[in-house]
């Protein structure tokens, strides 16, 4: 049966545009089928050690319950608490969980992409940094905790078991602190040929130079990899001269790194942690590097207005003049006008539960009554006068009526 042209057309136009909304796709959905992973391009490949797998026998198991029920008999008995040996507690701990933990840790912050691309390994060996913050205490490297750039100023104190004749390559870098390259990082350390866990034993390719994460960049990711050789290794060619302070040759990527030594390195060990800037990293600037300290700032996007006229018209004169001002400008005046509220050595008061309670004076006017109210309930342009630990983004409407 024939059918006419402008009828076909009449269906096609049904089918594809006249559908109904839920048969659509949404952004999200979009995205998510634009943005799918190919499984052969974009497959992880492990790079690590294989985790041997300990088979539990029955007898193992006998023995465990039989140790449970008598350490609740004896609890029940003697109606005491046990104090646990936290010692054998983390020892197990290290043995058992922690490199599945590490593993998903790096890979949340995004390490192995950064380090690998497509490429990860499980750290099997536990690896301990520390850095001395006096005489009795230290900084812990743990699983990416918060550091400020004075904590990481000196060389660290790096241990991990080993057995003696084996060799090892340690390497720090800084994943977020390139300054013209995003792609790249800075190789804050690299000592190679370290035999057994002694590492004044192996060859300092690259001398230590504290992390410097920028005013205003955020934080830094600061990765400690460690590496297992095969045999003895010839780095010369990427040895450094120490003190090496030239910026353009710590220029380091990790993924160039293990693809030219991949056949004798395997990587087994990491720890990683923030950094971010403190105020001795200005002097670290112009007295060790030599430079300008770089400082970075958020500029926020400037909105589109129509043209500031000197008359506008049933407009709110406030809300108006806010508009066409600077916004640091009222971040400042607003920040001065919290700091004048609290003190440095008292907790912070609380907001009112009923800030609109007190009826305003009668004598001023209405702009004034509305901008009281926002201050009172920290709305609009008064929502820095929050504390920072509480400060919901999409919360910035009346969370009840107010009537003056």
């Amino acid at each position: 049966m024939f059918t006419p042209i402008f009828l076909a057309r009449k269906e096609n136009y049904r089918d594809t545009v006249l559908r109904p909304l839920e048969e659509f796709p949404s952004l999200e959905e979009r995205l998510k089928e634009m943005n799918a992973p190919d499984p052969v391009l974009d497959k992880k490949i492990d790079i690590g050690f294989s985790k041997s797998s300990k088979k539990i026998t029955i007898t193992e198991r006998l023995q465990w319950r039989k140790e449970i029920k008598n350490n609740q008999k004896k609890y029940v008995d003697e109606n005491t608490i046990q104090k646990l040996d936290l010692g054998e507690v983390k020892k197990d701990w290290l043995e058992s969980e922690a490199p599945a933990v590490l593993k998903n840790l790096a890979d949340h912050y995004g390490i192995f992409n950064h380090l690998y691309q497509h490429g990860y390994f499980t750290p099997l060996v536990p690896l301990t940094i520390t850095y001395d913050y006096d005489d009795e205490h230290v900084s812990q490297v743990h699983n990416g905790n918060i550091l400020f750039a004075s904590d990481v100023s000196k060389v660290p104190n790096v241990s991990f078991k080993s057995k003696p004749d084996d060799l090892w390559t340690l390497v720090l870098t800084n994943l977020d602190g390139h300054l013209l390259d995003t792609n790249s990082e800075y190789l804050h350390w690299f000592v190679g040929n370290i035999k057994g866990n002694n590492l004044k034993s192996g060859e300092v390719i690259c001398d230590y130079l504290q992390p410097f994460p920028m005013r205003g960049s955020g934080y830094h990711r600061l990765v400690f990899v460690l590496y297992k050789q095969d045999k003895r290794i010839d780095f010369s060619n990427m040895k450094k001269p120490v003190p090496c302070l030239s910026l353009e040759q710590r220029t380091f990527k990790t993924f160039d790194f293990y693809k030219e030594h991949q056949d004798n390195l395997t990587p087994a060990g990491l720890a990683f942690c923030q950094c971010t800037w403190d105020e001795s990293l200005t002097d670290f600037f112009h007295n060790v590097l030599n430079m300008q300290e770089p400082i970075f700032e958020y500029i926020e996007k400037p909105l589109v207005y129509r043209r500031q006229v000197q008359f506008p018209h049933l407009q709110p004169f406030n809300i108006y003049l806010d508009r066409y001002r600077d916004p640091k400008e009222i971040k400042k005046e607003i920040l001065l006008k919290r700091l004048k509220t609290i003190e440095p050595f008292k907790e912070e008061p609380p907001m009112s539960k009923y800030p609109c309670l007190h009826k305003p004076n009668n004598y001023i006017f209405s702009w004034q009554k509305h901008d009281m109210f926002n201050e009172r309930l920290r709305l609009g342009k008064y929502r820095d006068l929050r504390p920072h630990s509480v400060y919901p983004q999409e919360d910035n409407q009346y969370r009840f009526k107010t009537k003056a």
